[in-house]
């Protein structure tokens, strides 16, 4: 399994580390997910160690160490720019709040395999050897693709209640299956999700939606039933139906998982959020028109808003994430209009900071549905040759410019300020000058009405 790889890449000094670790007496591995994608020829995001040693033996051989968890035995390791968690070999025991054990004693390579989560999971592989060891039948997991919990699925989940996301976020991130007593536990537990920090779900959510694997992450988030759990407000998606004119593809949810199984591979981290919540009121907001049997969902853009705020902040987003996401649910609606539109009313569009977002969202929306990417075509289009107008993005004038002209800050002030802007989008009012004898008339014609 030797390879070249990059001087000073995270694999290299991970192997530098258990050399270092070894060459002082103590065992050393590479432990979890590090093992796993290595074993399926993916490069590791990260490299985690674990060994006999413990911290106190950890601080003396290395340079630069953080003791960010000294009593579970857990140590960074600083090299460079970059960190690395070496743990000692431990036992857990006397789990109370479904997340942390009450006690914590050092213990072998092979007792601290059989704490962990997922079988997959569970293997640790010495880079000097390149020999495995695995005391959890992961091997043979791995090969079968598929996520079994280490032992009895039901103590692995009471030991925290966050296995249950992590064991749909690995089979959907990985491309496996949850084997069927592990899977049987997950269902009978989901309502224990609730009982983890909003923080902790939220990062696992992140991880599940994703691309590629963002669809089939919320199917079984649904098959699962911690959809229910954790996102009650997208549960009511399965059974919204739409009308096939619009919507050929069937209910809300069916019209999201499509949009998720679209995303590209670089997306926007937020996009599968606003994906996720373009059109969750229309459950709340349906109306079936009695003659034609037509289904419309009239202002579900605003309430949907609204709902996606408060999930967002029930889930602890940031602010700022929250408020692009919720300013592409309530703004998605207008992207049917944009060539009906005042040239001032689609370029103040075109220029809204959320606009590549948006865009985005509007042409999933599209292969989502209908499949029609004529409008997103349109809106490439006027964003090239706005791109060709720098001198359009800043204001022509700003309160500064109007108190010079002998203005009072007000609102009336802030009235004429977008008046100007819609000129200046509009291509009424091109310079600076003409702005400012446009202002000088409206002010004059202000006080002869006086």
């Amino acid at each position: 399994m030797h390879e070249n790889y990059p001087v000073n890449s995270p694999r290299e000094i991970a192997t530098k580390i258990i050399q270092q670790l070894q060459a002082a007496g103590f065992a050393a591995f590479w432990v979890g997910g590090c093992v796993r994608d290595f074993l399926l020829g993916r490069e590791p995001q990260d490299f985690d160690i674990a060994t006999d040693a413990r911290p106190e033996q950890v601080e003396k051989l290395f340079r630069k160490t953080i003791p960010v968890g000294r009593k579970f035995g857990v140590m960074i390791v600083v090299e460079g720019k970059q960190q690395f968690q070496v743990a000692t070999f431990r036992a857990e025991a006397d789990y109370q709040d479904g997340r942390r054990p009450e006690k914590v004693v050092f213990a072998s390579a092979e007792a601290d395999a059989l704490r962990r989560d997922f079988t997959v999971n569970g293997l640790f592989y010495d880079p000097l050897t390149e020999k495995i060891h695995d005391w959890v039948g992961g091997e043979k997991d791995l090969r079968a693709k598929i996520i079994r919990t280490i032992g009895t699925p039901e103590e692995r989940f009471a030991e925290d209640h966050l296995r249950l996301l992590r064991a749909v976020r690995f089979a959907a991130q990985l491309g496996f299956e949850i084997e069927p007593q592990t899977f049987a536990a997950v269902k009978s537990l989901a309502p224990k999700i609730k009982l983890i920090s909003a923080e902790r779900v939220r990062d696992e959510l992140l991880k599940l939606l994703r691309p590629p694997h963002g669809a089939r992450g919320l199917v079984l988030l649904r098959e699962s039933g911690l959809l229910e759990q954790i996102l009650p407000e997208l549960a009511a998606t399965i059974s919204c139906e739409q009308s096939p004119d619009f919507h050929p593809e069937g209910t809300v949810f069916e019209h999201i998982k499509l949009m998720l199984g679209k995303l590209p591979a670089d997306s926007n981290e937020l996009l599968p959020w606003a994906v996720l919540f373009h059109d969750v009121a229309k459950p709340l907001t349906a109306e079936r028109d009695a003659e034609t049997g037509a289904i419309h969902f009239y202002g579900h853009e605003k309430v949907g808003a609204e709902m996606a705020r408060a999930i967002l902040n029930r889930l602890r987003f940031p602010k700022k994430q929250i408020d692009e996401i919720v300013t592409c649910v309530l703004h998605h609606m207008q992207f049917k209009d944009v060539k009906q539109m005042r040239k001032a009313t689609l370029r103040r569009l075109l220029l809204r900071e959320t606009f590549p977002l948006e865009l985005e969202l509007h042409r999933l929306d599209c292969l989502g549905s209908h499949g029609d990417l004529e409008l997103y075509d349109f809106l490439i289009q006027q964003a090239e040759e706005l791109k060709k107008k720098p001198a359009i993005r800043p204001p022509l004038l700003t309160g500064d410019d109007l108190i010079k002209l002998g203005m009072k800050p007000g609102p009336a002030m802030g009235a004429l300020l977008n008046e100007i802007r819609e000129k200046q989008l509009a291509d009424e009012l091109t310079t600076k000058r003409q702005a400012k004898a446009w202002v000088k008339k409206q002010i004059e014609n202000r006080k002869s009405k006086i």
